[in-house]
């Protein structure tokens, strides 16, 4: 018999943790964002920087993070989060097919979440050059790969981990097991989770939370509707992918200027 109570506590510490490292990722950002400081000697040619200009510019450069190390931080810190759910899940009986768990083919999530997903982007990017605004640009600039291989650390293994993680937190868990266990109803919890989703993107700014929201309401109304964990998780994953090739990848700038 499922052991929804404990499971449930579970997920709510794994969420309180989700929150608590978003916030601290935002100063991480905004620290980050800001450029690199430089003396003023510096405008005179780098033979004019005494020793201890030379030394601060260092360690201001080397104290950036590169973006594998960000990715596989990233990467790393998500996996280890969906270990410990799915872990969870085992352990206290949880009917996969209230996640949403073979609910759906391969080929038929495969369609259907990439169509979602490039429907979503292609409004993100509409929507992002009306109001000449990117939300996401600092926190893709930082996470923006240099390299082949960067790109397929990128592609290949963090997005599609972010995207397994969130999906099967914010919408099977928070809305298909809560649904279940405690007969709850989804389009309730679809709300509720979406407000968790977009807290939890707060180093993206306020601009950034309210897109993120809107995304998450979207995935939640497709969840609840196809009741299929694969299909939200490809649509999640096209959508980043795409923000990253068109803006990182060849330099498109569909979001505006600013």
């Amino acid at each position: 018999m499922p052991r929804w109570v404990a499971f449930s506590a579970l997920t709510l510490v794994v969420l309180a943790l989700v929150l608590f490292s978003a916030r601290a990722s935002e100063r991480v950002v905004s620290e980050l964002a800001e450029p690199t400081p430089r003396p003023a000697s510096l405008s005179d040619g780098a033979d004019h920087l005494d020793a201890t200009d030379r030394a601060g510019v260092w360690r201001a450069q080397s104290s950036r993070p590169g973006p594998m190390a960000m990715l596989a931080n990233v990467g790393a810190s998500h996996a280890l989060l969906a270990a410990v759910l799915a872990v969870g899940v085992w352990l206290a009986e949880i009917p996969l097919s209230s996640l949403g768990v073979g609910t759906a083919t391969a080929a038929d999530a495969i369609v259907a979440g990439t169509g979602l997903g490039l429907a979503v982007a292609a409004a993100n990017t509409l929507l992002g050059g009306l109001i000449d605004a990117d939300p996401s640009a600092a926190l893709r600039d930082l996470l923006g790969p240099e390299s082949a291989p960067g790109w397929a650390l990128l592609l290949l293994v963090a997005l599609p981990v972010i995207a397994g993680f969130e999906e099967l937190l914010f919408r099977a868990i928070l809305i298909g097991a809560f649904s279940s266990g405690f007969g709850i109803s989804p389009w309730l919890l679809a709300v509720g989770s979406s407000v968790a989703f977009a807290a939890g993107h707060g180093a993206q700014g306020r601009l950034g939370i309210a897109v993120t929201g809107a995304l998450g309401l979207v995935l939640a109304v497709v969840f609840v509707m196809t009741e299929s964990l694969a299909v939200v998780v490809v649509a999640h994953y096209v959508v980043n992918a795409v923000e990253f090739v068109l803006a990182e990848g060849i330099g498109y700038e569909p979001f505006g200027s600013t």
